[in-house]
């Protein structure tokens, strides 16, 4: 890394500011180089300052941060670290975000029990990182469309493709699809959902690695979006066609099978290649049960976590595909997959959706 990472801290709070550049500078690798109070003046410092990475709150007077975020993604894109308040709505402004452009988020501290201000420092530098060694994808607006579109699409109309599917999957694939992904993962994945067609007729397991509590929100995001039904996995669910299954925050999940049906494991235990959950847990346990049956996609991260499993996944009979470095916030579980020989099939994300179908 030549030189410090550029930071612009944007908070309605001059205490959060002072306090975020404060741990933010304790690195000596991260300088602040400006604090503004509203999105408005977000947009003008990033023109005059040019950092290389932005932390934005989302409520905030005069415009708040997803119009500030909106602005700078279609102006002059820069890498934008969310500053999410654990709630309900928090939660939902946040996924907006990251439909948006905004690429990673990291949730408030005094809105997280679990997490001590020490982790908090940490995993906030580490996401500074993290951003600045992102790609802002020139796709990004493309992406926002469709995703927009979808939103824009009634309820109603996406709970009748779930009523349409559940009448017309008479025939169920026996393939099972794995789907791991980190940084850069929420927008990938909803781009997925919403692509994947309202008679998918197998189940989706996915691990993408998000803080405890998020999880759920981010589900619900994905069911609402989606033709398919999707939830946070919950222990002994049974593995259905046409479902999601997303692995809560802080746990594992893995696959079981019992008198000829298969059901999720959710649990606990120490951290596997870095995280809880780990991609490699869920991979390692599909080569175990569905083998040849399982059809694995390793997308956007920073690290290794997968690649292992994926490997396995080949070796056992399955099919794996990874996203494309053009198409990936962070060319890095991916790349390392790629690397250890574990992919058959390396496609930009647009193309996922279509290469999953093709698989079952």
């Amino acid at each position: 890394m030549s030189g410090q990472i550029k930071v612009l801290v944007v908070d309605d709070s001059v205490l959060v500011q002072k306090a975020i550049t404060e741990i933010l500078e304790r690195d000596p690798q991260i300088k602040v180089i400006g604090t503004v109070d509203n999105g408005e003046a977000a947009v003008a410092m990033n023109e005059r300052l040019d950092p290389d990475v932005i932390t934005m709150d989302i409520e905030m007077p005069v415009l708040d941060g997803l119009s500030a975020l909106r602005k700078i993604i279609a102006t002059r894109p820069k890498p934008v670290v969310m500053m999410s308040v654990f709630t309900q709505h928090g939660a939902e402004e946040t996924f907006r975000a990251l439909e948006y452009g905004a690429v990673d988020f990291i949730p408030k501290p005094s809105t997280v029990v679990s997490m001590s201000l020490n982790e908090f420092a940490d995993l906030l530098r580490s996401k500074i990182k993290l951003a600045y060694t992102s790609r802002i994808a020139k796709s990004g607006a493309a992406l926002f469309r469709d995703l927009e579109g979808n939103e824009a699409r009634p309820r109603a109309k996406r709970e009748a493709g779930k009523a349409e599917k559940a009448v017309s999957l008479k025939k169920s694939s026996t393939k099972i699809v794995g789907i791991g992904t980190s940084t850069g993962g929420p927008a990938a994945l909803m781009h997925v959902f919403t692509q994947l067609p309202p008679e998918f007729p197998s189940p989706i397991l996915v691990v993408q690695h998000m803080p405890e509590g998020f999880t759920k929100a981010f589900a619900e995001r994905l069911d609402t979006m989606s033709s398919l039904s999707v939830k946070e996995a919950e222990d002994m669910d049974p593995v259905l066609p046409g479902c999601g299954y997303l692995a809560p925050g802080n746990s594992h999940i893995g696959l079981e099978e019992k008198n000829g049906k298969r059901y999720i494991r959710v649990f606990g235990g120490e951290k596997v290649s870095g995280h809880r959950p780990s991609i490699d847990v869920l991979f390692n346990s599909m080569a175990g049960i569905s083998g040849r049956d399982s059809v694995a996609v390793i997308m956007t991260g920073m690290g290794r976590d997968g690649a292992e499993g994926i490997v396995r996944i080949r070796e056992s009979g399955g099919r794996t595909i990874a996203q494309n470095e053009d198409t990936s916030v962070i060319y890095g579980m991916n790349r390392v997959a790629v690397e250890k020989g574990g992919i058959h099939d390396i496609v930009p994300l647009s193309e996922i959706p279509k290469k999953i179908v093709e698989y079952i």
